[in-house]
């Protein structure tokens, strides 16, 4: 009786295979000296990696006194005035209402006033574009909340910066600050007195080189003449010219 052949075939098979190998590797090996001779050079040629995407970004001030944030920022993304993720705090209404409320951390901040914020100390004096600027130096605090500020009594703007990030994270923030001769950011009423009178906040806008346009509506709970809203938002830029909305009490 004839013996099985199984061993015959399971040879045939490997070299079957080791044909197939072989001729790929021949074929490997002639794709790379083929990109390698192309090129002119015995060096390989690889594709760069694209630079990253610069980050989105945005100005916000009051006056001629700006500073950049990134465009994902919030804006009075707080409460209890301690802000919840990283924000620009301009009017924060949320200011006036006191909880002592812990700061999450790593979030930072920019909040804009029209008054030296409470802890201001002038430990620096320099000038931003000609005009002179004071700079609270910045420090943390038990908390690891750390803030500094950077102010321009001329102009009656100050920016106070905070972060649980690290004290590095609020002088990159105040590096930001900007005078722009040729924009103007929308005041805050409230660098006017507690009565934030409509006619006095609708001078400083002209000041400032705006136009204002007066909105009326009716309350029982405030005085007549009481600034109730600004259109576009304070902090807002815009070119001299241009129009803000002052709704009021009438």
């Amino acid at each position: 009786m004839e013996p099985p052949r199984t061993g015959t075939t399971r040879g045939r098979g490997r070299g079957v295979l080791a044909s197939v190998a072989a001729a790929t590797t021949v074929v490997a090996v002639i794709g790379v000296t083929n990109l390698l001779s192309s090129s002119g050079s015995g060096t390989l040629i690889t594709t760069p990696e694209p630079p990253p995407e610069p980050e989105a970004v945005r100005m916000v001030g009051y006056g001629h006194a700006a500073i950049t944030v990134p465009k994902a920022w919030g804006t009075n993304a707080s409460r209890c005035g301690t802000p919840r993720r990283d924000t620009v705090l301009i009017d924060d209404p949320s200011a006036a209402s006191y909880c002592d409320l812990p700061r999450p951390p790593d979030v930072d901040s920019v909040e804009l006033v029209t008054a030296p914020p409470s802890g201001f100390r002038v430990d620096e004096t320099f000038t931003v574009n000609g005009v002179q600027a004071e700079r609270r130096t910045t420090s943390c605090a038990s908390d690891d909340v750390c803030w500094g500020a950077v102010g321009f009594p001329s102009l009656n703007v100050w920016f106070r910066a905070s972060s649980s990030t690290s004290a590095d994270q609020v002088d990159r923030i105040l590096s930001r600050i900007e005078i722009l001769p040729d924009r103007v950011g929308v005041p805050s009423s409230w660098s006017l007195d507690e009565s934030q009178d409509g006619t006095s906040y609708a001078k400083l806008v002209q000041e400032l080189g705006l136009r204002a346009e007066f909105r009326t509506r009716t309350s029982t709970v405030y005085k007549p003449g009481r600034v109730v809203s600004v259109s576009p938002r304070p902090g807002t830029l815009l070119n001299p010219g241009e129009t803000v909305t002052l709704t009021v009490i009438k």
